[in-house]
Parts: C-alpha cells; sequence; structure tokens
C-alpha cells in the first residue's frame, strides 16, 4: 500500500481520530462534572458547545474496547448509521461480555449522533436515551448544585419531548441542540407561572397584613371605649396591656414582635384523636411504649392540648429531646426548646423593662412565636443548670411557671403586667434525677424513658428512614428499603442504645447506595 493509499485509507483517518480524541483531556474534565453519570457529562458537554466531543467519547470507547472496528468506522464518518451500529455493538459486548458500563457508552453515542427527529424512526433509540437522561437525572438531583441541576432539567426534559415536536423543529440543527431549545422554553414558561404564583401570594400577604393590622386597631380601640370583649370558644386573651402602655416608647423595641400576642384572644389547639397520637409515637419510638402511654394519659378526656409538667429521664442517646419535640410536632403545637445548661432564672423568666436587654419571659415569647395559647416548653437537660444565684437558679424560677396558681397570674417583669401561662405544657429532660432540688422532682411527673435494645432494630429502622428522608426534602417512597446485605451490616454495628449512633450508620448506608448508584 503506498502513501498516498495511506492517506486515503478512512480507517487510517479513524485511528488518527482515536488518538487525537484521547490527547483532548478526555479524563480532565471540568470539576463541576466530576461524580455525574457518563451520560449527563456529555449532555454538560453538548449544553457548553464544548469542541471535540466526540472524539473524546471514541477515545473512551478505544480505551475499553481496543480496535473495535465500529468505533473506528464511527470516527471516521460520524454519521448516524455508523454511530447506531456501534451503539449497537455495545449493547451486545456489554450483554455477552457481562460490561454494563458498555451500556451507558452506547446511550452517549446515540446521544451524539441521533439526529433531529423528523418521523417515527429511530423512536426507540430517542426513548431509550430519553428515559436513562430522566433516571440519571433523579439520582444526580439529590446532590448537584442549582445551577448545574437546571441545565441538566432543562436538557433531560428537553429531549424527552423531542419525538414529539418533529413538525416544530429547526431542521438545520442537531437532535441535542433542539432538545436544549425545547427544554428551554418549558423552563422559561415554568418560570413565568412561578413569579406569577409569587406576585400573586406578595399581593394576598400584603392584604392579609393590612387586613391584621386593621383587626388589632379595631381591638384596642375597642377595648379603650371600654366595650364588652367576645372571646371565642376554646381561645385565650395571655396578656393584657392598655393603649397608653402599647404607646410607651420604653415598650417600643418589646413590643414589635409581641403586638399579634397581646389584647388578642388567641386559639387553643385542640387535641387530635389520641389513637393517631399514640400510633405516631409507636411508629418512632417503639421501645417506649410505656413512656408514650404516661405521657398521653394525661390529655385523656380534654377538648384542648394541656400536659402537666413532665420529666424524661433516661441514658443520653436514648431519644429524650427528639421524643419531647415530636410528642408537640404531632399533637400540633408549637415548641419552644430551652437549653438548661445556657439558661438562668433572669432569662428564663423575663428581664426588667429599665434595662437595656429587657425580654418578657420565654414562655411568653413561645406563645407570641407560635401564636397559640397552649405552646410546648421543651426543657433540654435540666440537670445541667447553673447552680449560681447570682442571676437567679433555672430551677427556681420555674417553680413559679410549674404552679396552676401562679402560671395563671404571672407578673412579667418586662411587660410589668400579669400573663395568664396556665395552658403551656412543660416537658423537662434530664440524663439523672439525683442533681435536682426536691421542690423540682415534686413538680413534674417522672417517667424513665428507655434505650433501644438490638430486639428493636426492625421496628426502628422505619422511624429512622422515614425521617432521614424528611431532612433530605424527599417522600419517604423515594428511598427504597433495605435489603438484607444492608440490614446485616447495621446489625452488625449497632446491638443497642444510643439512636443517634443508629442514624448515623444507617446515614451511611443510603450515602453508600446514592454513590454507588451515581457510579453506574
Amino acid at each position: 500500500m503506498t502513501a498516498t493509499d495511506d492517506a486515503e485509507d478512512p480507517y487510517l483517518a479513524a485511528a488518527d481520530a482515536i488518538s487525537t480524541g484521547a490527547a483532548v483531556d478526555s479524563a480532565d474534565w471540568d470539576e463541576r462534572l466530576k461524580g455525574l453519570p457518563r451520560l449527563l457529562r456529555y449532555a454538560m458537554l453538548l449544553i457548553e458547545k464544548a469542541s471535540h466531543i466526540e472524539q473524546r467519547l471514541i477515545a473512551e470507547i478505544d480505551e475499553l474496547c481496543p480496535q473495535l472496528s465500529h468505533n473506528a468506522a464511527w470516527a471516521a464518518a460520524l454519521n448516524t448509521a455508523t454511530g447506531l451500529k456501534l451503539a449497537a455493538e455495545l449493547d451486545r459486548r456489554a450483554v455477552t461480555g457481562n460490561e454494563p458500563d458498555l451500556r451507558s457508552f452506547a446511550d452517549c453515542v446515540r446521544l451524539l449522533c441521533l439526529p433531529t427527529p423528523r418521523d417515527a424512526t429511530h423512536f426507540e433509540e430517542y426513548r431509550r436515551v430519553g428515559k436513562a437522561l430522566v433516571k440519571a437525572f433523579h439520582v444526580t438531583s439529590r446532590y448537584a448544585g442549582e445551577q448545574l441541576c437546571c441545565d441538566l432539567e432543562r436538557f433531560t426534559f428537553g429531549w424527552a419531548a423531542l419525538p414529539a415536536c418533529t413538525d416544530v423543529l429547526p431542521k438545520d440543527f442537531s437532535a441535542a441542540m433542539n432538545a436544549a431549545i425545547l427544554g428551554a422554553n418549558m423552563a422559561e414558561h415554568r418560570i413565568f407561572a412561578v413569579k406569577a404564583v409569587a406576585r400573586r401570594k406578595a399581593i394576598e400577604e400584603e392584604e392579609r397584613r393590612k387586613q391584621e393590622a386593621e383587626e388589632k386597631t379595631a381591638a384596642v380601640q375597642q377595648q379603650a371605649s371600654g366595650e364588652a370583649e367576645s372571646i371565642p370558644d376554646h381561645h385565650l386573651v395571655v396578656a393584657r396591656l392598655s393603649s397608653d402602655e402599647m404607646k410607651n416608647p420604653k415598650l417600643k423595641d418589646i413590643l414589635g414582635p409581641l403586638k399579634s400576642a397581646i389584647n388578642t384572644p388567641l386559639p387553643l389547639v385542640e387535641l387530635p384523636p389520641l389513637h393517631e397520637v399514640r400510633n405516631a409515637l409507636l411508629f418512632e419510638f417503639p421501645y417506649a411504649v410505656a413512656a408514650i402511654d404516661f405521657a398521653l394519659a394525661d390529655l385523656v378526656g380534654r377538648v384542648t392540648i394541656r400536659l402537666r409538667p413532665l420529666l424524661l429521664v433516661g441514658d443520653p442517646g436514648g431519644g429524650k429531646s427528639r421524643f419531647a419535640r415530636r410528642l408537640g410536632e404531632i399533637l400540633g403545637v408549637s415548641v419552644w426548646r430551652e437549653d438548661a445548661s445556657r439558661a438562668d432564672g433572669a432569662v428564663f423568666g423575663g428581664t426588667d423593662r429599665r434595662w437595656y436587654s429587657a425580654e418578657p419571659c420565654h414562655a411568653f415569647l413561645a406563645i407570641a412565636q407560635g401564636r397559640i395559647a397552649n405552646p410546648l416548653v421543651m426543657i433540654d437537660e435540666i440537670e445541667k443548670a447553673g447552680t449560681r444565684s447570682d442571676y437567679g437558679r433555672l430551677w427556681d424560677c420555674l417553680l413559679g411557671f410549674l404552679e396552676p396558681e401562679t402560671n395563671a397570674r404571672y407578673p412579667d417583669p418586662a411587660l410589668q403586667t400579669t400573663l395568664d401561662l396556665s395552658q403551656v405544657s412543660y416537658v423537662a429532660t434530664a440524663n439523672s434525677l439525683d442533681p435536682l432540688p426536691n421542690p423540682i422532682r415534686d413538680r413534674f411527673r417522672v417517667v424513665m424513658f428507655p434505650k433501644p435494645t438490638a430486639d428493636d432494630l426492625d421496628a426502628l429502622l422505619p422511624a429512622v428512614i422515614a425521617d432521614l428522608a424528611r431532612e433530605r426534602g424527599l417522600d419517604q417512597s423515594w428511598i427504597p428499603p433495605l435489603d438484607g446485605i444492608e440490614r446485616a451490616a447495621i446489625a452488625q454495628y449497632w446491638h443497642g442504645g444510643s439512636v443517634r449512633r443508629l442514624r448515623r450508620i444507617v446515614e451511611a448506608i443510603l450515602r453508600e447506595r446514592d454513590a454507588r448508584a451515581a457510579r453506574n
């Protein structure tokens, strides 16, 4: 064969293309694209109009399947026919050689070689690439950055719409370019719709605020004129201030966020069906049946929610704090968390208005925050409260909030008026009863909160997975159940005890599962 023949041989030209493609930084991906499935990486290269895209893919295929004639043919022609033959050969090798990675290469070849659809020709090829794009995008969207997700979403769903838009697509554009255009148009309409909804909500919110302001003004005027006040059923006026007090310049900064809770009947949240509350708590805390029944027994026969002071005692890691929070959330009341180790009587009970840092008592702040008269105040690790009496001990301050006789007429030092805090529920947690003084113990109903054992693992796992899904903003159905190997791995490293440790183990298992799915 002569030198001229060598120059004109398409397969030698293809070999040159392959070697050139290998030199085009096929391993030097943009940092943003690292970790993406291969199909999405090439989609991003198309979106960004990178150079030598086909050569990059040809070099990758040649590295995995050296001397593949179909690869050389596509490198020489770079047309649809040779590209689809290469994709079919890669699919065949993926099955016969048990090399699943070759299927992703086949999808990438189809992505690059398919033309803009004109009829039903190659419909299954478009459908396969679209399905692979959607599947890869759903996995990637869980961890990818916002801008990257927007770009991939636009391309993915634009490609999925290609076969349905054959009559309206520009003929001189590639399928990938038309996919990007279609996706951009779809995103444009979605963005417009979201903006319209946001504008409408802003207008409604402004109208609601104006209406609330008018109602508050009317309520103050009614009180000033001496008219009889009508309080709806299951409502309570917690704080009353005269119109002169409301205008007091010293109270201006204090009253700003609290006006909605002053001189206004606040709702008392009504009790949901107790059996539903019990079942929800048992789902998350299957090992604490006795503690759940003890806590809920206080609500039997009540119309609105109010728990007598409750103290949960147990070893660290058993889930006491989370139980207290979830108890309030499932009952439907707002939860105010107080860290006892950082609180003292002067802070929790309120500070006098003569001080620059004047602040009402925290029970009233909990009411104002939740805009209900019966919130739940959770006092975490009450045994760690400071014992110095310079600013008043938290334990001593709590006595006035826990006694029915005093909490219905609590004299707030900042507002300098009596507050009706009789419907506030207090739930405290402690690792041990030993440091607590007797007056505190006498005012709490004490229940031991157990730690789960290895026998509780199967009952705990669904609740742990549901909680992790909720933290990720996902529906639980998006997370497949643990298989036998994953369950055995958890049982090997968790033999009971700390629920926090169990959550970390399950989270590590799910993270590893996601990483494996992304690599495939």
